[in-house]
C-alpha cells in the first residue's frame, strides 16, 4: 500500500467514496472483557511493559539520537523536582492547564524513574498524583480537562504501581473511577462528535480504564468498547486523504491522543481492534509533513498558531508503523540540541507528551530520506493543497484551502493562502486568539450562525484573512468550497458557495511556477449590481509601494516583489492590522495587509492576478491562462 499523494482521477474517485465509508463492525464489551481477562495482571502494562526498561536502555545507548532525547528528558525531569504540585485553580471555565501540567510531569518524571531508578523522580511524580487525586473534581463541565487528568493519573498509577503503598493505590483508583471513568458516563456528548474532543476524551478515559482494569473489569470493558466503537466517528474526518479539518494545531492534539488510544490498546491488549487501519488515518502523517512550510511555520488556518517548532512524537509512531522514514524529514531537524536562546523562546522546548518519543521511535530509525512529493492535495471536509519547489529551507512554498467557516474551529478563511520563499514567511495568517481572553469578556466564541459574535473578532472574520472580501461582507457560513483542480504545482478552489448572494461565481487558483514565483489568480462574476471587491494578504514584511500594482516587501534581510498583473494599474493600499479594530481583539504587532480594491459593474466578469517574486529568482514572462485551462 502506498501513501504517496494521489492525483487526478484517483483523487476525485477517493473523494467520491468519502461519504460512503462505513464504520467498522461494533466491538462488544464481552469481547473486550475476554481480552482483559487474558491480559497480564502485572504493572506496568501501558506503553512500556514491565521489564521492558532493560531493552529500552540498550536501544538508547546504541542510538545517539535517542541518547540525546533521554538527556533532554532527564533535564526536564530535574527541573520539575523543585516545582509544587498543581492546584485546583481554573482559568475561566477550564482546568485544562492543570491537567496538561500534571500529565507532562507524570510522563517526564515517571519515565525518568523507570530509566534511571532514581527515587527523586518517583517521589516527585507520586506527590503530583496524590495532589490531583485529592481535587474535589477534574472539572467535568469541560470534559477535556477530565480526560487529560485521567490519562495523567492512569499512566502514573500504572508506571509507579510497584512503589505505591496500598493507601495511595486506593486513592488513585478511587479518583480515576469517581472523577474520570464514572464522570464520563454522565458527560459523554463527545462520543458523538467529529472533532478532537472525541479523540482526546476517548484516549484519556481508555488509559485510565486499562490502568485499573483488574479492579474494575466490567467498567473498564464498557468504556474501552465505547472508545473503540465511537472514536471512528472522529477518525472518519481523515477520509479520504488524511487532512485534518481543524488544522495543524488541533492535528497535534486530536491525532496525538488518537495515537495514545491505539498505543495503549496495543500495549495492554495486543490489539487496537482495527483502529489504526481506519481509512485515511495512517495517511494523515503526509498531511502533517506537508502543512509545515520551508520557513518552519504551519499553514495555520482555523484556530491555530504559527507553530511548527515543536517535535511531534506522534509522527515517529506513524513513521514506525508505516516504515517510511521520509515522514520525519521536518521532525528530525527539530531533534537537534536547542541552544539556550531557543529554549527561552520556546523553540524545541518540552511538549507534554515528549517522553513518548522514546517509546514510539523505531530503535532502528535512520536519518530520514528526502520526501519525493513536492505537491500534496487532500479532499475531505476541509480540503487543502501544498506546493513547494524543493525540500530545502530556501524553497518557495504556497498552500491554499477550501472548506467552510461552519467547520469546528474554522475561521472565515476559505480560499486563504500562505507563501514562503528564501526561508521567510511572506503571505501570513494572524492565527487564533486565546480563548479565555474573549470568553472572560463575555464573548460567545462558539456560535456558528451567520450573525454569530464569533465573526466580529478580527482574527476570525473575513477582513483579516488572505481572501477576497466582497462589499465589506463576511464569507457565508453555510458555504462549502471544493478543490476542483489538483495538479502538480497548481490548485483551483471553487469558492462560489462561500460568496453566495455576493457574487454569481468565484474561483481562486494558486500556481508555483518553475521560476519559483507564485501566482494567485481570482476569477469571479458579479451579480446584478456594481460590486466592490478587495484583494489583500497579511505580511510581517515592511512594504514599499513603488507605484500602481508594484511593491517590494522586505523582511529578515530578504526581499519579495509584489506585482499585480491584472489589473496592472491597481492602486495598492496598506490596511492596518495593529491596533486591531476593537478592544476585544488581540494585538497583531509587526503585521499589516497589502492589497487593492476593484469596482466591478453589474453582471461582469473580472480576473485578478498577483505574482509574488522572491529576490533570489527572476520572474519569467509567462502568459496568463484562464483557470478553466489549468
Amino acid at each position: 500500500m502506498t501513501f504517496l499523494h494521489r492525483r487526478g482521477l484517483a483523487l476525485f474517485t477517493a473523494f467520491a467514496a468519502w461519504g460512503a465509508v462505513t464504520a467498522p463492525a461494533a466491538v462488544e464489551s464481552t469481547e473486550v472483557a475476554r481480552r482483559l481477562q487474558a491480559m497480564s495482571p502485572a504493572h506496568p502494562r501501558l506503553f512500556l511493559a514491565a521489564g521492558a526498561e532493560t531493552r529500552l536502555r540498550q536501544q538508547i545507548a546504541a542510538n545517539p539520537v535517542m541518547t540525546r532525547i533521554q538527556a533532554e528528558l532527564l533535564r526536564d525531569a530535574d527541573r520539575e523536582l523543585a516545582s509544587r504540585p498543581v492546584e485546583h485553580v481554573k482559568i475561566g471555565r477550564r482546568l485544562l492547564d492543570k491537567s496538561r501540567t500534571a500529565l507532562s510531569r507524570v510522563l517526564h518524571l515517571g519515565l525518568a524513574w523507570r530509566l534511571t531508578g532514581e527515587k527523586k523522580y518517583l517521589d516527585r511524580a507520586r506527590a503530583e498524583l496524590v495532589a490531583v487525586a485529592q481535587f474535589p473534581d477534574w472539572n467535568p463541565s469541560h470534559f477535556l480537562d477530565v480526560a487529560e487528568m485521567t490519562a495523567a493519573v492512569g499512566v502514573g498509577y500504572d508506571w509507579l504501581y510497584s512503589e505505591l503503598d496500598d493507601a495511595t493505590r486506593r486513592l488513585l483508583r478511587a479518583a480515576m473511577v469517581e472523577k474520570g471513568l464514572n464522570a464520563s458516563l454522565k458527560s459523554n456528548s463527545w462520543t458523538k462528535s467529529k472533532n478532537n474532543w472525541n479523540q482526546v476524551c476517548n484516549g484519556g478515559i481508555t488509559v485510565g480504564a486499562l490502568a485499573i482494569a483488574e479492579s474494575e473489569p466490567a467498567l473498564a470493558a464498557q468504556l474501552i468498547a465505547r472508545a473503540v466503537n465511537t472514536v471512528p466517528v472522529s477518525m472518519h474526518e481523515y477520509v479520504p486523504d488524511g487532512a485534518y479539518p481543524e488544522g495543524p494545531g488541533y492535528w497535534g492534539y486530536g491525532t496525538t491522543y488518537n495515537v495514545i488510544l491505539i498505543s495503549a490498546l496495543q500495549s495492554a491488549l495486543g490489539t487496537d481492534f482495527g483502529l489504526s487501519q481506519q481509512p485515511g488515518f495512517l495517511a494523515t502523517a503526509d498531511y502533517y509533513l506537508h502543512v509545515t512550510g520551508p520557513s518552519g511555520l504551519y499553514f495555520n488556518y482555523s484556530d491555530c498558531g504559527r507553530g511548527g517548532q515543536g517535535v511531534s512524537p506522534a509522527m515517529f509512531w506513524f513513521a514506525a508503523q508505516r516504515n517510511e522514514p521520509y515522514l520525519l524529514w521536518s521532525e528530525w531537524a527539530k531533534l537537534a540540541p536547542p541552544d539556550e536562546r531557543e529554549r527561552r523562546a520556546g523553540r524545541g522546548g518540552r511538549e507534554r507528551t515528549a517522553p513518548m518519543l522514546l517509546l514510539w521511535m523505531s530503535p532502528n530509525q535512520a536519518q530520514p530520506t528526502r520526501p519525493i512529493a513536492l505537491s500534496w492535495t487532500a479532499q475531505g471536509p476541509n480540503p487543502v493543497a501544498f506546493h513547494r519547489s524543493s525540500w530545502d529551507a530556501a524553497a518557495s512554498f504556497v498552500a491554499i484551502k477550501g472548506g467552510s467557516p461552519g467547520l469546528n474551529h474554522a475561521h472565515m478563511d476559505v480560499g486563504a493562502f500562505v507563501m514562503d520563499a528564501d526561508g521567510v514567511r511572506w503571505a501570513d495568517d494572524l492565527g487564533s486568539q486565546e480563548y479565555n481572553s474573549l470568553e472572560s469578556k463575555g464573548v460567545n466564541l462558539w456560535g456558528k450562525t451567520q450573525d454569530a459574535q464569533r465573526w466580529t473578532i478580527f482574527r476570525l472574520g473575513t477582513s483579516s484573512h488572505n481572501v477576497l472580501m466582497v462589499d465589506g461582507q463576511m464569507q457565508r457560513v453555510a458555504g462549502d468550497a471544493r478543490i476542483v483542480v489538483a495538479k502538480s504545482g497548481r490548485t483551483v478552489v471553487d469558492t462560489g458557495a462561500i460568496y453566495q448572494g455576493q457574487l454569481a461565481r468565484a474561483r481562486r487558483g494558486v500556481v508555483l511556477q518553475a521560476d519559483r514565483t507564485v501566482r494567485v489568480q481570482d476569477e469571479f462574476t458579479t451579480l446584478g449590481k456594481a460590486t466592490a471587491v478587495r484583494w489583500a494578504m497579511v505580511t510581517h514584511a515592511d512594504v514599499n509601494v513603488e507605484g500602481p500594482g508594484r511593491a517590494t516587501l522586505t523582511q529578515a534581510g530578504k526581499k519579495l516583489g509584489f506585482r499585480v498583473l491584472e489589473p496592472a494599474d491597481a492602486g495598492l493600499k496598506i490596511y492596518p492590522t495593529d491596533p486591531p479594530p476593537s478592544d476585544l481583539d488581540a494585538g497583531n504587532k509587526g503585521t499589516r495587509m497589502i492589497g487593492f480594491e476593484v469596482q466591478v459593474p453589474a453582471g461582469k466578469s473580472q480576473r485578478l492576478v498577483v505574482q509574488l517574486v522572491p529576490q533570489s529568482t527572476t520572474a519569467a514572462a509567462t502568459a496568463i491562462a484562464p483557470l478553466a485551462e489549468w
